[in-house]
């Protein structure tokens, strides 16, 4: 499998990108702006919570609050 550790503080976020199917678990929590081809959110992040997505085509996001947010990403090989 695969970890990811991503950190985004104010102001930050990651371009466009896709993702195989993956399990996520946050850290410390942050206010996301995230983007895809369904339209444009605004996700809280709260410390603790976790999702599961069976993969996305792309996205993009952009950390709109105010505190540093932390999370994992892991991807099961295929």
């Amino acid at each position: 499998m695969r970890v990811l550790r991503c950190t985004f503080p104010p102001g930050w976020g990651h371009e466009r990108h896709h993702h195989a199917p993956h399990w996520g678990y946050i850290l410390q929590g942050s206010t996301m702006r995230i983007t895809t081809a369904s339209g444009t959110v605004v996700r809280e992040l709260k410390a603790g919570d976790s999702w599961w997505s069976d993969g996305i085509d792309w996205h993009e996001g952009l950390n709109i609050g105010k505190t540093t947010g932390v999370y994992l990403i892991v991807e099961p090989k295929a």
